[in-house]
């Protein structure tokens, strides 16, 4: 009996090449977007508090508004806000934001805002519901958008369908004449443009606790 010989070598076939999983791009936009949302926020908040030092923001109770006009997001009016407003009916554009028409009628609360800020924009939302307030007449009640755009602010008056004046500060000059570090921020003025109360923080979304401090404005006895 002739000895085995060896085993023939057995014929392996190349395992299969895996294919790539495909790449869901989605998680990646939704990255992008979120990441983007929080530099435009991030830059925003720089340009506030880089503008004026810590502690100086907006006119202590006893100054005068700084009087401007600024183009109303719900209007057509595009460009820059007027720091040296007219204050006659004559040379007023309708589109347009007149601090200086409107202390002239009666007393004012005036809100700085930035846009795609919820707490800011909560703001604005709170004074919506006051002006609704026939106590609270004839108090009169606006808003600015600091460094604002036009379709920006325009959103954001149609999303929470805000009647209230909301006018937008493209440059910033507005925002830096008031020296506005912080939102929400709120002048109380009375009649004439003298500030009875600078309001800053989170507290004031509270109607209530704005409402009373809004009703210091109304003419005595009411």
């Amino acid at each position: 009996m002739s000895p085995s010989g060896p085993a023939p070598d057995e014929t392996r076939s190349p395992a299969p090449a895996k294919t790539p999983a495909p790449i869901d791009n989605r998680r990646y936009g939704w990255a992008v977007g979120g990441l983007a949302a929080v530099l435009v926020i991030g830059f925003l908040i720089y340009a506030l508090t880089s503008r004026n030092p810590a502690g100086t923001e907006g006119v202590a109770a006893g100054g005068r508004l700084h009087l401007f006009a600024a183009p109303l997001a719900a209007s057509t009016l595009n460009g820059d806000a007027n720091l040296n407003p007219p204050c006659t009916e004559a040379h007023h554009d309708p589109r347009a934001l007149n601090v200086c028409l409107l202390v002239k009628r009666a007393p004012l609360v005036l809100a700085f805002f930035v846009t795609r800020s919820s707490q800011c924009e909560r703001e604005v939302s709170a004074m919506q519901a006051l002006s609704r307030r026939k106590s609270l007449r004839p108090v009169q009640f606006a808003a600015v958008a600091v460094d604002g755009t036009h379709g920006g602010t325009a959103k954001a008056v149609r999303a929470h369908r805000w009647t209230v004046p909301v006018a937008y500060d493209a440059d910033g000059a507005v925002g830096g004449a008031y020296g506005v570090t912080a939102c929400p921020l709120l002048e109380l003025a009375s009649r004439g443009g003298t500030v009875e109360a600078r309001l800053i923080g989170e507290h004031w979304l509270n109607q209530d606790a704005l409402a009373a401090q809004v009703r210091r404005l109304l003419p005595r006895g009411r």
